[in-house]
Protein backbone atom coordinates (compact mmCIF):
# COMPACT_ATOMS: atom_id res chain seq x y z
CA UNK A 1 0.00 0.00 0.00
CA UNK A 2 1.33 3.48 -1.13
CA UNK A 3 2.29 5.51 2.20
CA UNK A 4 -0.28 8.51 3.27
CA UNK A 5 -0.22 11.15 5.47
CA UNK A 6 -3.69 12.79 6.04
CA UNK A 7 -1.91 16.32 8.00
CA UNK A 8 -2.92 19.80 7.87
CA UNK A 9 0.74 20.40 5.76
CA UNK A 10 -0.84 18.99 2.73
CA UNK A 11 -2.35 22.41 2.85
CA UNK A 12 0.54 24.68 3.47
CA UNK A 13 3.29 22.22 2.04
CA UNK A 14 4.97 23.48 -1.23
CA UNK A 15 3.03 22.82 -4.54
CA UNK A 16 3.89 18.98 -5.10
CA UNK A 17 4.12 17.38 -9.01
CA UNK A 18 0.85 15.43 -8.52
CA UNK A 19 -2.73 16.39 -7.24
CA UNK A 20 -5.63 13.82 -7.79
CA UNK A 21 -9.05 15.67 -7.15
CA UNK A 22 -11.32 13.17 -5.80
CA UNK A 23 -15.01 13.45 -6.21
CA UNK A 24 -17.52 11.08 -4.04
CA UNK A 25 -20.96 10.03 -2.61
CA UNK A 26 -19.88 12.13 0.68
CA UNK A 27 -17.58 14.75 0.09
CA UNK A 28 -14.02 15.30 -2.08
CA UNK A 29 -10.47 14.52 -1.44
CA UNK A 30 -6.96 16.04 -2.94
CA UNK A 31 -4.30 13.59 -2.71
CA UNK A 32 -0.60 15.29 -3.28
CA UNK A 33 2.50 13.49 -4.12
CA UNK A 34 5.71 14.24 -5.95
CA UNK A 35 7.35 12.96 -8.81
CA UNK A 36 7.86 9.55 -7.68
CA UNK A 37 4.32 9.31 -6.22
CA UNK A 38 5.90 6.54 -3.78
CA UNK A 39 3.90 8.56 -0.86
CA UNK A 40 0.61 11.01 -1.10
CA UNK A 41 -0.77 13.44 1.44
CA UNK A 42 -4.52 13.46 1.69
CA UNK A 43 -6.37 16.90 2.57
CA UNK A 44 -10.34 16.76 2.86
CA UNK A 45 -12.56 15.73 3.20
CA UNK A 46 -13.81 19.22 1.68
CA UNK A 47 -17.97 19.59 1.20
CA UNK A 48 -18.14 16.66 3.72
CA UNK A 49 -22.07 15.18 3.24
CA UNK A 50 -22.78 16.59 -0.44
CA UNK A 51 -22.29 14.76 -3.17
CA UNK A 52 -19.42 16.08 -5.66
CA UNK A 53 -19.75 14.28 -8.73
CA UNK A 54 -16.77 16.33 -10.24
CA UNK A 55 -13.73 18.40 -8.66
CA UNK A 56 -11.31 19.90 -11.90
CA UNK A 57 -8.27 21.67 -11.21
CA UNK A 58 -7.91 24.02 -14.04
CA UNK A 59 -4.57 23.12 -16.04
CA UNK A 60 -4.02 26.34 -17.35
CA UNK A 61 -3.31 28.28 -13.94
CA UNK A 62 -2.51 24.90 -11.89
CA UNK A 63 -4.41 26.87 -8.85
CA UNK A 64 -8.21 26.77 -9.70
CA UNK A 65 -10.57 24.15 -8.43
CA UNK A 66 -14.10 23.77 -9.47
CA UNK A 67 -16.43 21.51 -7.61
CA UNK A 68 -19.95 19.83 -9.11
CA UNK A 69 -21.75 19.25 -5.89
CA UNK A 70 -25.51 18.55 -4.89
CA UNK A 71 -26.28 19.60 -1.35
CA UNK A 72 -29.50 19.37 0.61
CA UNK A 73 -30.19 22.89 0.89
CA UNK A 74 -28.74 24.74 -1.76
CA UNK A 75 -29.30 21.86 -4.12
CA UNK A 76 -27.05 21.56 -7.57
CA UNK A 77 -24.48 24.43 -7.95
CA UNK A 78 -20.78 24.96 -8.52
CA UNK A 79 -17.82 25.75 -6.13
CA UNK A 80 -15.05 27.34 -7.04
CA UNK A 81 -11.58 28.16 -5.01
CA UNK A 82 -8.57 30.06 -6.31
CA UNK A 83 -6.52 29.28 -2.94
CA UNK A 84 -6.50 25.11 -3.80
CA UNK A 85 -9.45 24.77 -1.68
CA UNK A 86 -8.55 26.93 1.06
CA UNK A 87 -11.74 28.61 1.13
CA UNK A 88 -14.58 28.19 -1.38
CA UNK A 89 -17.34 30.36 -3.07
CA UNK A 90 -20.59 29.27 -4.63
CA UNK A 91 -21.26 30.49 -7.84
CA UNK A 92 -23.75 33.00 -8.63
CA UNK A 93 -25.30 31.44 -11.27
CA UNK A 94 -25.34 27.75 -11.56
CA UNK A 95 -26.17 25.85 -15.03
CA UNK A 96 -29.67 26.20 -15.01
CA UNK A 97 -31.76 25.37 -18.27
CA UNK A 98 -33.52 28.28 -19.70
CA UNK A 99 -37.68 28.30 -18.29
CA UNK A 100 -40.12 27.52 -20.50
CA UNK A 101 -43.88 29.10 -20.92
CA UNK A 102 -46.31 28.77 -18.05
CA UNK A 103 -43.08 27.72 -15.96
CA UNK A 104 -42.66 24.12 -16.80
CA UNK A 105 -39.68 22.70 -18.53
CA UNK A 106 -36.76 20.72 -17.57
CA UNK A 107 -34.74 21.61 -14.30
CA UNK A 108 -30.93 20.13 -13.70
CA UNK A 109 -30.73 18.04 -11.21
CA UNK A 110 -27.14 18.21 -10.96
CA UNK A 111 -23.87 19.19 -12.95
CA UNK A 112 -21.97 15.44 -13.94
CA UNK A 113 -19.05 17.05 -15.68
CA UNK A 114 -16.36 20.31 -15.80
CA UNK A 115 -14.21 20.21 -18.92
CA UNK A 116 -12.02 23.68 -19.17
CA UNK A 117 -12.35 25.40 -22.29
CA UNK A 118 -9.50 26.17 -24.83
CA UNK A 119 -6.11 27.02 -23.43
CA UNK A 120 -6.73 30.11 -25.44
CA UNK A 121 -9.83 31.08 -23.24
CA UNK A 122 -8.59 31.35 -19.84
CA UNK A 123 -11.56 30.70 -17.43
CA UNK A 124 -13.90 30.02 -19.48
CA UNK A 125 -15.59 26.27 -18.80
CA UNK A 126 -17.84 23.47 -20.18
CA UNK A 127 -20.67 22.29 -18.27
CA UNK A 128 -22.68 19.00 -18.79
CA UNK A 129 -25.68 18.32 -16.79
CA UNK A 130 -28.16 15.68 -15.88
CA UNK A 131 -30.67 15.86 -17.47
CA UNK A 132 -28.85 16.38 -20.70
CA UNK A 133 -27.70 19.99 -20.97
CA UNK A 134 -24.27 21.76 -22.03
CA UNK A 135 -23.51 25.27 -20.04
CA UNK A 136 -20.79 27.51 -20.16
CA UNK A 137 -18.94 30.16 -18.48
CA UNK A 138 -16.75 32.89 -19.02
CA UNK A 139 -15.78 33.96 -15.93
CA UNK A 140 -14.31 31.61 -13.94
CA UNK A 141 -17.48 29.25 -13.36
CA UNK A 142 -18.68 31.87 -11.27
CA UNK A 143 -22.31 32.63 -13.63
CA UNK A 144 -23.24 29.76 -15.93
CA UNK A 145 -25.30 30.28 -19.76
CA UNK A 146 -27.27 27.56 -21.28
CA UNK A 147 -24.25 27.07 -24.52
CA UNK A 148 -25.31 26.32 -28.26
CA UNK A 149 -28.83 25.19 -29.62
CA UNK A 150 -28.40 21.25 -28.35
CA UNK A 151 -30.25 22.22 -25.17
CA UNK A 152 -33.95 23.12 -26.58
CA UNK A 153 -33.29 21.93 -30.39
CA UNK A 154 -36.74 19.63 -30.59
CA UNK A 155 -34.64 17.09 -32.39
CA UNK A 156 -31.82 16.60 -29.11
CA UNK A 157 -35.05 16.97 -26.73
CA UNK A 158 -36.20 13.63 -28.32
CA UNK A 159 -33.08 11.78 -28.66
CA UNK A 160 -32.55 12.69 -24.96
CA UNK A 161 -35.82 10.99 -23.71
CA UNK A 162 -36.64 11.41 -20.76
CA UNK A 163 -35.32 10.67 -16.91
CA UNK A 164 -37.88 7.60 -17.21
CA UNK A 165 -35.63 6.49 -20.31
CA UNK A 166 -32.05 7.28 -19.05
CA UNK A 167 -29.35 5.28 -16.98
CA UNK A 168 -30.11 3.82 -13.31
CA UNK A 169 -28.53 7.25 -12.03
CA UNK A 170 -29.61 9.54 -14.30
CA UNK A 171 -29.46 10.74 -17.81
CA UNK A 172 -26.86 12.73 -18.36
CA UNK A 173 -24.20 14.82 -20.95
CA UNK A 174 -20.66 13.15 -19.57
CA UNK A 175 -18.22 13.82 -21.55
CA UNK A 176 -16.82 17.52 -23.39
CA UNK A 177 -13.91 17.19 -25.98
CA UNK A 178 -12.65 20.14 -26.84
CA UNK A 179 -10.15 19.81 -30.14
CA UNK A 180 -6.50 22.04 -29.00
CA UNK A 181 -5.95 22.85 -32.34
CA UNK A 182 -9.20 24.54 -32.84
CA UNK A 183 -11.69 26.14 -29.60
CA UNK A 184 -14.69 25.86 -32.05
CA UNK A 185 -14.38 22.12 -32.64
CA UNK A 186 -16.11 20.23 -30.14
CA UNK A 187 -17.28 16.30 -29.33
CA UNK A 188 -20.30 15.58 -27.18
CA UNK A 189 -21.10 12.49 -25.43
CA UNK A 190 -25.02 11.64 -23.98
CA UNK A 191 -26.32 8.79 -22.30
CA UNK A 192 -28.42 8.28 -23.85
CA UNK A 193 -28.79 10.50 -26.93
CA UNK A 194 -24.98 9.75 -28.48
CA UNK A 195 -22.13 11.27 -29.66
CA UNK A 196 -22.12 14.23 -31.18
CA UNK A 197 -19.90 17.22 -33.29
CA UNK A 198 -19.78 20.68 -33.76
CA UNK A 199 -17.20 22.52 -35.93
CA UNK A 200 -19.06 26.06 -35.49
CA UNK A 201 -18.65 26.86 -31.71
CA UNK A 202 -22.05 25.11 -30.92
CA UNK A 203 -24.18 26.89 -33.48
CA UNK A 204 -24.99 23.80 -35.18
CA UNK A 205 -23.98 19.93 -33.88
CA UNK A 206 -24.34 16.59 -35.66
CA UNK A 207 -24.38 12.92 -34.55
CA UNK A 208 -21.34 10.86 -34.97
CA UNK A 209 -22.75 7.39 -34.44
CA UNK A 210 -21.93 5.60 -37.74
CA UNK A 211 -20.47 1.91 -36.71
CA UNK A 212 -21.62 1.84 -33.17
CA UNK A 213 -23.89 -0.90 -31.80
CA UNK A 214 -27.21 -0.79 -30.14
CA UNK A 215 -29.28 -2.84 -28.06
CA UNK A 216 -30.82 -5.75 -30.21
CA UNK A 217 -34.40 -4.63 -31.56
CA UNK A 218 -33.73 -1.21 -32.06
CA UNK A 219 -32.65 1.39 -34.70
CA UNK A 220 -29.17 1.86 -34.48
CA UNK A 221 -29.44 5.30 -36.93
CA UNK A 222 -31.50 6.85 -34.01
CA UNK A 223 -29.50 8.38 -31.91
CA UNK A 224 -32.05 7.71 -28.91
CA UNK A 225 -30.89 4.65 -28.92
CA UNK A 226 -27.36 5.14 -28.35
CA UNK A 227 -25.41 5.29 -25.18
CA UNK A 228 -21.60 6.06 -25.00
CA UNK A 229 -20.45 5.37 -21.40
CA UNK A 230 -17.20 8.24 -21.60
CA UNK A 231 -15.26 9.35 -24.42
CA UNK A 232 -11.25 9.99 -24.38
CA UNK A 233 -9.16 11.90 -27.02
CA UNK A 234 -5.78 11.28 -27.63
CA UNK A 235 -3.75 14.15 -26.30
CA UNK A 236 -0.71 13.11 -28.78
CA UNK A 237 -3.38 12.76 -31.79
CA UNK A 238 -6.88 14.90 -31.40
CA UNK A 239 -8.09 13.07 -34.28
CA UNK A 240 -7.90 9.51 -32.41
CA UNK A 241 -10.82 9.52 -30.30
CA UNK A 242 -11.52 6.09 -28.17
CA UNK A 243 -15.25 5.21 -26.66
CA UNK A 244 -16.41 3.05 -23.86
CA UNK A 245 -19.74 2.19 -24.99
CA UNK A 246 -23.25 0.32 -23.58
CA UNK A 247 -22.21 -2.14 -26.59
CA UNK A 248 -18.34 -2.13 -26.17
CA UNK A 249 -15.36 -0.73 -26.56
CA UNK A 250 -14.80 1.53 -29.75
CA UNK A 251 -11.66 3.84 -31.63
CA UNK A 252 -12.79 7.07 -34.53
CA UNK A 253 -10.16 8.14 -36.64
CA UNK A 254 -10.61 11.33 -37.79
CA UNK A 255 -11.39 12.62 -40.77
CA UNK A 256 -13.61 9.81 -40.98
CA UNK A 257 -16.90 9.23 -39.42
CA UNK A 258 -17.43 5.44 -38.45
CA UNK A 259 -16.51 3.99 -35.62
CA UNK A 260 -14.96 0.41 -35.51
CA UNK A 261 -15.40 -2.19 -32.62
CA UNK A 262 -12.29 -2.62 -31.06
CA UNK A 263 -13.72 -4.39 -28.23
CA UNK A 264 -13.85 -7.70 -30.00
CA UNK A 265 -10.83 -8.95 -28.99
CA UNK A 266 -11.19 -8.51 -25.43
CA UNK A 267 -11.18 -12.03 -23.96
CA UNK A 268 -14.62 -13.35 -24.33
CA UNK A 269 -14.77 -14.64 -21.07
CA UNK A 270 -14.44 -10.44 -19.64
CA UNK A 271 -16.18 -8.49 -22.77
CA UNK A 272 -15.77 -5.50 -23.25
CA UNK A 273 -18.08 -3.38 -21.25
CA UNK A 274 -16.95 -0.82 -19.05
CA UNK A 275 -17.82 2.77 -17.91
CA UNK A 276 -14.41 4.16 -18.30
CA UNK A 277 -11.47 4.72 -20.61
CA UNK A 278 -8.26 6.00 -20.73
CA UNK A 279 -5.76 7.43 -23.50
CA UNK A 280 -2.45 7.53 -23.27
CA UNK A 281 -0.57 11.06 -22.98
CA UNK A 282 1.89 10.54 -25.87
CA UNK A 283 1.20 7.21 -27.18
CA UNK A 284 -2.23 7.30 -29.30
CA UNK A 285 -2.09 3.53 -29.74
CA UNK A 286 -1.96 2.95 -25.85
CA UNK A 287 -5.31 3.08 -23.87
CA UNK A 288 -6.74 1.10 -20.82
CA UNK A 289 -10.40 0.11 -19.65
CA UNK A 290 -11.59 -1.86 -16.57
CA UNK A 291 -14.32 -4.05 -17.96
CA UNK A 292 -17.54 -5.00 -15.37
CA UNK A 293 -19.71 -7.64 -15.78
CA UNK A 294 -22.25 -7.03 -18.82
CA UNK A 295 -23.99 -10.32 -18.67
CA UNK A 296 -27.87 -9.86 -18.67
CA UNK A 297 -28.10 -8.71 -15.48
CA UNK A 298 -25.89 -6.09 -15.84
CA UNK A 299 -25.04 -6.45 -12.12
CA UNK A 300 -22.01 -3.73 -12.20
CA UNK A 301 -19.51 -5.26 -10.36
CA UNK A 302 -15.87 -6.63 -11.53
CA UNK A 303 -16.16 -10.00 -13.56
CA UNK A 304 -16.37 -12.80 -11.30
CA UNK A 305 -15.40 -10.40 -8.03
CA UNK A 306 -11.97 -10.15 -9.63
CA UNK A 307 -10.86 -6.79 -11.10
CA UNK A 308 -8.21 -6.43 -13.45
CA UNK A 309 -7.36 -3.22 -16.16
CA UNK A 310 -6.46 -3.83 -19.57
CA UNK A 311 -4.67 -2.46 -22.06
CA UNK A 312 -3.95 -1.81 -25.92
CA UNK A 313 -0.69 -0.92 -27.32
CA UNK A 314 -1.89 -1.74 -31.20
CA UNK A 315 -5.03 0.94 -30.77
CA UNK A 316 -7.47 -2.18 -29.58
CA UNK A 317 -5.75 -4.98 -31.77
CA UNK A 318 -5.17 -6.92 -29.19
CA UNK A 319 -6.07 -6.19 -25.41
CA UNK A 320 -3.58 -7.56 -21.95
CA UNK A 321 -4.75 -7.81 -18.50
CA UNK A 322 -3.25 -5.73 -15.56
CA UNK A 323 -3.87 -6.94 -12.37
CA UNK A 324 -0.25 -7.42 -10.62
CA UNK A 325 -1.24 -5.87 -6.90
CA UNK A 326 -5.21 -6.47 -7.37
CA UNK A 327 -7.47 -8.54 -4.99
CA UNK A 328 -7.49 -11.99 -6.71
CA UNK A 329 -10.98 -12.83 -6.11
CA UNK A 330 -14.07 -11.40 -4.23
CA UNK A 331 -13.53 -7.87 -4.90
CA UNK A 332 -17.50 -7.03 -6.27
CA UNK A 333 -16.74 -3.76 -7.15
CA UNK A 334 -16.57 -1.81 -10.37
CA UNK A 335 -15.31 2.24 -11.97
CA UNK A 336 -17.40 4.64 -12.75
CA UNK A 337 -16.83 6.27 -16.36
CA UNK A 338 -15.11 9.11 -14.64
CA UNK A 339 -13.54 7.41 -11.76
CA UNK A 340 -10.24 6.94 -14.43
CA UNK A 341 -7.61 9.07 -15.43
CA UNK A 342 -3.94 9.24 -16.10
CA UNK A 343 -1.13 12.05 -15.55
CA UNK A 344 1.53 13.00 -17.42
CA UNK A 345 4.50 12.23 -16.21
CA UNK A 346 7.32 9.37 -17.71
CA UNK A 347 6.06 6.50 -16.95
CA UNK A 348 2.83 7.40 -17.00
CA UNK A 349 0.87 6.87 -13.78
CA UNK A 350 -2.85 5.83 -13.79
CA UNK A 351 -5.16 6.13 -11.19
CA UNK A 352 -9.01 4.76 -10.34
CA UNK A 353 -11.32 4.93 -7.71
CA UNK A 354 -14.40 2.18 -6.80
CA UNK A 355 -18.04 2.04 -5.46
CA UNK A 356 -16.17 0.63 -2.71
CA UNK A 357 -14.35 3.59 -1.74
CA UNK A 358 -10.89 2.66 -2.78
CA UNK A 359 -8.04 4.63 -4.63
CA UNK A 360 -5.60 3.13 -6.86
CA UNK A 361 -2.89 4.10 -8.26
CA UNK A 362 0.15 2.18 -10.42
CA UNK A 363 3.63 3.92 -11.50
CA UNK A 364 4.40 1.86 -14.09
CA UNK A 365 1.66 2.35 -16.87
CA UNK A 366 -0.50 -0.30 -15.33
CA UNK A 367 1.97 -3.42 -14.24
CA UNK A 368 1.58 -3.17 -10.96
CA UNK A 369 -1.29 -1.81 -8.89
CA UNK A 370 -1.25 0.22 -4.95
CA UNK A 371 -4.22 0.98 -2.87
CA UNK A 372 -3.42 4.97 -1.84
CA UNK A 373 -6.96 4.95 0.20
CA UNK A 374 -9.89 2.97 1.61
CA UNK A 375 -12.93 3.48 3.10
CA UNK A 376 -13.41 6.99 1.68
CA UNK A 377 -17.42 7.36 0.29
CA UNK A 378 -18.47 5.87 -3.22
CA UNK A 379 -16.01 7.43 -5.77
CA UNK A 380 -17.57 9.20 -8.88
CA UNK A 381 -14.70 10.91 -10.07
CA UNK A 382 -10.41 10.64 -10.41
CA UNK A 383 -8.87 13.43 -12.27
CA UNK A 384 -5.07 13.99 -12.31
CA UNK A 385 -3.15 17.20 -12.45
CA UNK A 386 0.00 19.28 -11.84
CA UNK A 387 -0.01 22.22 -9.45
CA UNK A 388 1.42 25.83 -10.22
CA UNK A 389 4.83 26.40 -8.67
CA UNK A 390 4.51 28.24 -5.44
CA UNK A 391 2.61 27.86 -2.12
CA UNK A 392 -0.29 26.13 -1.50
CA UNK A 393 -2.16 29.46 0.00
CA UNK A 394 -2.72 32.88 -1.04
Amino acid sequence: MADTDNSDAARTAPRDTVVLQIATRKGAWLFHSDRDRASWQADGPHFLGHIIHELVLDPRDGRTLLAAASTGHLGPTIFRSTDFGQSWQEAGKPPAFAPEAGGTGRAVDHTFCLTPCHDNEPGAWYAGTSPQGLFRSDDGGATWAPFSCINDDPRYRAWMGTAQDGTPDGPKLHSILVDPGNPAHLYCGMSGGGVHETTDGGRTFAPLIQGLGVVPGFDREDPTFHDPHALAMCPSNPDRIYQQNHCGIYRLDRPGDRWVHIGESMPKAVGDIGFPIVAHPRDQDTAWVVPMDGTDVWPRTSPGGRPAVYRTRDGGESWQRQDGGLPREQAWWTVKRQGMCADALDPVGLYFGTTSGELWMSRDEGESWACIARHLPEIYAVRAGQPAPGPLGP
